[in-house]
């Protein structure tokens, strides 16, 4: 982003002779110049030269000039009824808005128009509906370093604020990824590209912000200690009551103080004022929590689980683990699902309260399904209240609120009788706010017009003096409308008119053959082609008490809709209170609903292993039209490793292991006839194979580092699932690998482990190592044919069905063919020589040494330099990456 977006140098030397308009200008591009400022010029929003040029590419909208006396320079406009959607053009592009707007009415302006910076439009801190997409949270995150990491993360449409330190730059990645914010601010003495190093080497460690993630420094002052405590302190009280660390008092100090400047203050300077303005009332609670209460899932695993974004399974983009348990009926309950699918719980008493919830509404059918329709009418009230409270709520949003608290009573009457402890709480915790909807009620027509500030806004009846202004209107327009018919018959001229314009008022029209017909009492007012406009001194009088009347009754509307939603706005936290009830609510029917319609069971949960009957997995069988379920067990310290076909259900089976688990600790029902499931700490996935070209990464660069990780932070109560591990390389490096892998978790981590692999070596490991289990799913050959029964079965198998597999591909039928003749000559070469055939255990033979070159002397002189002692995983899986290449 460049410095400046406004003036260029020649005029920013040449000040003094800008217009004055200009100048303003120029001043606001000078204090915002980290965005591209659009200037309210009449009905339009206007940038100037270099800006101008840029808006008009990005936009495709026409570049004009505009002259004055400094010159002929560019001109670019958008209109402002439709301003949102180019905004949005200029977010996607990676810029910031700040938004200028006429803030004084051009007839009282004695010179230039005063114009301020009204908003800051980023992609973290949107507000409006026009550019919010969907009911997903949009986060911004702040980051500050000093007693540890600390990551604050604010919602701005919302209102939900979280905070936590964490250690290390990985840590953070990890907090970042659970939330995906959309945009970062961070201390200048962080580098946003890399946020810190994490301890293990002394390389800086990969950027900790998702790419489309827009990060920026912010104003140090911002950070500091003193000025972060004093703006915390402002909103929540006292930040050593709420905070653990003085990093996370800097995080939010900064993001508070970012919250602010985007609202139009200012902030981002060093020499900040108050602006009581700019405060963000909404924002009552902060929640600060530990990451280490919940479930961690990492963005591997949400990607190869497929949480929240799909890799398109059998054509459906939208088959994610949240597609399948949305249903629920509000935006409040779809975001709080999303939520908790974040962060599963680790605490058994939460998950359980959460189960007894969800188990009561699938027993009690019509109440579930009563709750569930009344539902259906709750707007976003948590948006909803934000924009209450900055001051952009319309009369139709006062009176979605309303609609929403109508049905708070019957959500209440349809729960009475509920008996699980969470849904007692939730039921008690139904703020029915009749008083915030009686006055609702008693000011807001039922259908008001959008703008606010042309009357229709306030019913009759809710004051008085409105109520004398629109009589005095009403019974001035009614005399106007008999006075055509009085005129007609008082003068004799049949075709005489009242009308009415905005520049001359009312008037009487008198076409010119009939002029010799006007009274006396007739004064002129404007001349036609045929005829000519008259007034009256009644007239005149009426038409001066109607326009006073009515500029009268628009201003006061205007004032009692903003005395109206000032009140409102003073229950914010009340109106947040209940959206988290209505938002826990919904969430735990949407869950019911789905364990009664796809046969769902509750979960057991135990102090040790996984146990599953019958498990499915819960978005593969949603799309395809048959599914086989399989059951699980594994011990505490089990390790698992499955042979099998290729397409015959290893990955799946793996994932819906995982998938059950986390549902459970949702507090969700999961897709199995049983469950007995011990409380997992972390899901850790290896599954997929995948480049990072623009990192320079390969596949097997990329799928060691992954396995560095699981190795470096797995503890013996996470779930680690292995798929295909090693096979990025040759087949004697990638055995070896996957066998020290597999002793190493078994020996050292001792993790229940999912390892699903084609090396059928490992399963003669598996047999040697105590806690180690061989599974297998099996397949036959019917007419030439592979058949999958995608049913696990405790052994191993050797066969693999690599070119059968290529064939249901649609693999050409002659490569096939040759495929199947040299593997032919591959197991008679085996056979005449001795060694094992397809299907035996190849560990029975042993390779051929590869032939000594004087590369393979360096790489053992290196290796006899290494102290394996001294090295961590990440350096000795690099090591042996570079080993590798070296040798090939």
């Amino acid at each position: 982003m460049d410095a400046a977006l406004g003036a260029p140098e020649k005029m920013a030397e040449h000040s003094d002779e800008l217009t004055p308009m200009m100048r303003q200008y120029f001043e606001l591009c000078r204090q915002y110049d980290d965005s591209m400022v659009l200037f309210q010029v009449g009905d339009f929003y206007e940038t100037f030269c270099e800006a101008a040029e840029r808006c008009s590419r990005i936009l495709e909208i026409t570049l004009t000039q505009r002259e004055d006396n400094t010159g002929t320079y560019p001109m670019a406009g958008i209109p402002i009824d439709n301003a949102e959607s180019y905004i949005e053009a200029l977010l996607d592009a990676g810029y910031r808005v700040a938004v200028a707007d006429q803030v004084q009415d051009p007839a009282d302006a004695s010179g230039v128009v005063e114009r301020a910076v009204t908003r800051v439009v980023t992609p973290g801190t949107l507000t409006e509906d026009e550019l919010l997409h969907g009911d997903d949270n949009n986060f911004v995150a702040s980051l500050a370093h000093d007693d540890g990491y600390g990551l604050a993360i604010l919602d701005v449409s919302t209102g939900d604020f979280y905070a936590t330190t964490v250690e290390t730059a990985s840590e953070v990645r990890n907090e970042v990824e659970r939330f995906a914010p959309t945009e970062a601010i961070v201390a200048p003495a962080l580098d946003p590209d890399s946020a810190a190093s994490d301890g293990t080497t002394d390389t800086p460690t990969p950027d900790v912000f998702d790419a489309d993630c827009m990060v920026t420094e912010y104003a140090g002052a911002t950070f500091d200690i003193d000025g972060a405590s004093e703006l915390v302190a402002d909103y929540f009280g006292p930040p050593d009551r709420l905070l653990a660390t003085d990093a996370e008092i800097r995080a939010c100090g900064a993001l508070l103080s970012y919250a602010e400047y985007v609202r139009g203050g200012e902030g981002v300077t060093e020499d900040a004022t108050d602006d009581t303005d700019t405060r963000l009332d909404y924002l009552n609670h902060l929640t600060r929590y530990d990451p280490r209460s919940y479930m961690l899932l990492d963005a591997v695993a949400l990607s190869s689980l497929e949480l929240f974004s799909s890799r398109a399974v059998h054509g459906q983009d939208d088959a994610t683990l949240v597609g399948v348990l949305d249903e629920t009926a509000c935006a409040l309950g779809s975001r709080k699902l999303t939520d908790w699918l974040r962060r599963p719980l680790l605490e058994r008493d939460r998950i359980e309260a959460r189960l007894d919830a969800v188990e009561e509404w699938t027993t009690t059918v019509q109440a579930r399904e009563e709750v569930h329709e009344l539902l259906r009418n709750v707007y976003d009230i948590e948006r909803l209240i934000s924009r209450v409270s900055r001051g952009r709520a319309n009369a139709r949003d006062l009176r979605s609120l309303k609609a929403t608290l109508d049905v708070v009573p019957d959500i209440a009457e349809a729960m009475e009788g509920v008996e699980s402890p969470k849904l007692r709480r939730l039921h008690e915790n139904l703020d029915e706010m009749a008083d915030v909807r009686d006055r609702i009620g008693r000011a807001i027509p039922e259908e008001p017009p959008i703008e606010i500030t042309e009357g229709g806004v306030i019913k009759s009846g809710y004051d008085d003096e409105l109520d004398d202004l629109r009589e005095t209107e009403r019974s001035g327009k009614a005399w106007i409308d008999d006075l055509e018919a009085s005129e007609r018959e008082r003068t004799g001229i049949g075709s005489l008119k009242v009308g009415y314009n905005q520049v001359h008022g009312y008037y009487i029209e008198v076409t010119d053959p009939n002029l010799d017909k006007v009274p006396e009492d007739y004064t002129r007012r404007q001349t036609l082609k045929n005829s000519e406009r008259f007034y009256t001194p009644e007239l005149k009088e009426r038409e001066d008490e109607i326009v006073r009347a009515e500029q009268r009754a628009d201003e006061l509307e205007y004032d009692l809709f903003c005395e109206v939603r000032e009140a409102v706005a003073e229950e914010s936290e009340r109106v947040q209170s209940l959206a988290e009830t209505l938002a826990e609510l919904d969430t735990l029917v949407a869950l019911a609903e789905v364990a009664a319609k796809h046969g769902y069971s509750r979960p057991e949960i135990v102090s040790e292993g996984i146990e599953i009957r019958n498990g499915r997995h819960p978005v593969v069988e949603r799309t395809q039209s048959s599914f086989v379920p399989n059951d699980t067990r594994l011990d505490h310290d089990t390790l698992a490793v499955i042979t099998g076909p290729n397409m015959a259900g290893k990955s799946t089976y793996m994932r819906q292991v995982a998938l059950i688990t986390i549902l459970a600790q949702v507090g969700s029902f999961v897709p199995a006839d049983e469950a007995r499931l011990e409380l997992v700490d972390r899901v850790f996935t290896r599954v997929g194979a995948s480049d990072d070209i623009a990192g320079g990464r390969s596949t097997f660069m990329v799928e060691m580092t992954e396995l560095a990780d699981i190795l470096g932070n797995a503890t013996d109560r996470s779930l680690i699932l292995l798929d295909e591990v090693g096979r990025g390389t040759s087949t004697t490096d990638g055995f070896a690998i996957a066998r020290s892998v597999t002793e190493h978790v078994h020996d050292e981590i001792g993790a229940k482990t999912l390892f699903a692999t084609h090396h059928h070596d490992l399963t003669a490991v598996a047999d040697d190592l105590p806690n180690a289990i061989n599974l297998h799913f099996g397949a036959t050959e019917r007419d030439g044919e592979v058949v999958f029964d995608h049913h696990i079965s405790e052994g191993a198998t050797m066969a693999s069905y690599g070119v059968e597999v290529a064939q249901l591909a649609g693999v050409p039928e002659s490569v096939i063919r040759r495929s199947k003749d040299l593997l032919a000559e591959d197991e008679g070469d085996s056979v005449d020589e001795g060694t094992c055939p397809r299907d035996a255990d190849p560990s029975d033979s042993a390779p051929q040494s590869p032939p000594v070159t004087s590369a393979s002397n360096d790489v053992l002189a290196e290796l006899r330099r290494t102290n394996v002692a001294d090295t961590t995983p990440l350096e000795a899986l690099q090591l042996l990456d570079r080993l590798k290449r070296e040798l090939d």
